[in-house]
């Protein structure tokens, strides 16, 4: 594919060499020279020093022969009306923009919703823009789901399904220390699957003869209502937690606050989340910005909002935040974030959830003690890589710090693999096929070696991200 990105902040770069690593054509664009220079020496593409808005400067990009255009400038406004501007002229090229404001975001969802059927046929959406991704959801959601879980460890959904992965470390002396991956299911009588090993020297797809050894981090996919079963035999164990702090009363903060107060959608929840509902006097709300303390207070009137700074010793002891069962550390200073949840967890808070910038700041974050760290850079570069993947894949996950991809599919009508057995396809330590789903079912299943590839099945397929173009030829092209 050929992409062109404009906007060569921590997001464009990232995705850029994702996109790079799978042997695309990428030409990033940014008005800032000596950022392109930095660029340069980084990343094998075209780079642009220039306006990116500017419809002559992505016409010398190749716009005419791009597939997509992803704009991640500072400016939402200047995302939204290049994107309007190119469609004009090309709106057969795929258009991603990246919006930071809520209504924006929330107005155009709303317009799309409200006018469906349009939207559905030729009209253009609006703005010209295919795909608009909004980071602080994208950032919520990962914390809502880490939530519905006791905030033990970074977990991973599907939609429409009850399976899920989720890391679980080994703790020394437990059952899971010294097994080997063949003995697993002598353990344990749910279906699961081991889809990744990550220790101090690397990640990887494990086989029945890995050892498994105290502080391994397992990726483990199975129902959520097993979860709890895999943590006991890790020696993790879920804590009752009662007492919540959120610090960030920004949006981040708020789609967090709604899904604890339960104020807008109504979702399936843990009985974590159940017994906060009832007893929101044990939900506190903490910023040092008047407004935004304002704000919070007129939106979630029964929670008590603290005006302060989380990093006052004097107001740490005067709440007794050490004494509080989670906090969760959701503002965009994420340094701040990693720092105040490492101390507050050193001085008695039980669980911590925060907020950082990349999968690297999370490998340091889970280093020294935080339970969960979510990577802000890297959902929303997910987000953009699952849009610019084609029709076949549906999504992208990044896990195990970045070197494995979880990939959302569809078996193409037109794939090589149609009618085989699964067991005479399988490529092991390259890529794995966690779940399958038939056309006409509503259940997804853990595939055997006996499993049919069939068109149209659905699969969630881990793969180390160098192999994600093997994983391509492996389902198909869908006929664009």
């Amino acid at each position: 594919m050929k992409i062109i990105i404009v906007g060569a902040g921590l997001t464009g770069t990232e995705l850029a060499k994702r996109l790079i690593s799978e042997k695309n054509d990428v030409t990033i664009i940014d008005s800032n020279e000596d950022v392109m220079r930095h660029v340069a020496n980084r990343l094998d593409c075209m780079c642009i020093a220039d306006n990116g808005n500017n419809l002559e400067t992505l016409e010398q990009a190749g716009i005419a022969k791009a597939d997509a255009l992803v704009m991640l400038t500072e400016s939402d406004e200047v995302n939204m009306i290049t994107c309007s501007l190119a469609d004009t002229v090309y709106p057969e090229v795929t258009k991603i923009a990246r919006v930071r404001n809520y209504d924006y975001y929330l107005e155009t969802r709303k317009t799309i919703s409200q006018h469906a059927d349009s939207f559905s046929g030729e009209h253009r959406p609006p703005y010209g823009i295919d795909y608009m991704v909004y980071p602080d959801q994208e950032a919520a959601d990962a914390i809502n789901q880490a939530l519905e879980h006791g905030a033990v460890t970074e977990v991973l959904t599907f939609e429409n399904t009850e399976f899920e992965v989720m890391p679980v470390t080994v703790e020394e002396g437990s059952k899971l220390d010294g097994a080997l991956v063949q003995d697993l299911r002598g353990f344990i009588d749910v279906p699961f699957l081991l889809v990744y090993v990550e220790n101090n020297e690397r990640s990887f797809l494990p086989h029945g003869s890995t050892k498994i050894a105290a502080e391994d981090r397992l990726g483990i996919l199975a129902k959520k209502n097993d979860m709890k079963k895999f943590l006991e035999l890790s020696g993790s164990h879920m804590s009752n937690l009662k007492k919540v702090a959120l610090v960030g009363a920004g949006q981040i903060g708020f789609l967090v606050a709604d899904n604890i107060q339960n104020t807008k959608d109504s979702l399936k929840v843990s009985n974590f989340l159940s017994i906060l509902r009832r007893q929101r006097k044990n939900f506190v709300i903490i910023d040092k910005n008047e407004q935004k303390v304002k704000q919070a207070a007129e939106r979630f009137p029964s929670v008590p909002v603290f005006k302060a700074d989380i990093t006052d010793e004097g107001f740490i002891e005067e709440e007794n935040i050490a004494s509080y069962d989670l906090l969760i550390c959701a503002t965009h200073n994420h340094e701040q974030n990693i720092v105040v949840a490492a101390y507050l967890k050193s001085i008695g808070v039980k669980k911590t959830i925060c907020l950082v910038a990349s999968s690297g700041y999370a490998e340091i974050a889970r280093s020294i003690g935080i339970d969960v760290a979510i990577p802000i850079k890297d959902t929303v570069v997910d987000a953009i890589i699952g849009h610019l993947r084609g029709k076949s894949v549906t999504a992208v996950h990044t896990v195990s710090d970045g070197e494995l991809e979880i990939l959302e599919c569809i078996l193409s009508e037109n794939s090589p693999q149609l009618g085989k057995l699964l067991k005479d396809v399988a490529e092991p330590g390259h890529f794995l096929i966690l779940l399958m789903k038939k056309q006409n079912s509503q259940d997804f299943f853990i595939p055997d070696g006996n499993s049919v590839l069939e068109a149209g099945d659905n699969l969630k397929i881990a793969v180390y991200k160098e192999y994600t173009s093997r994983v391509a030829e492996f389902l198909g092209k869908t006929g664009e």
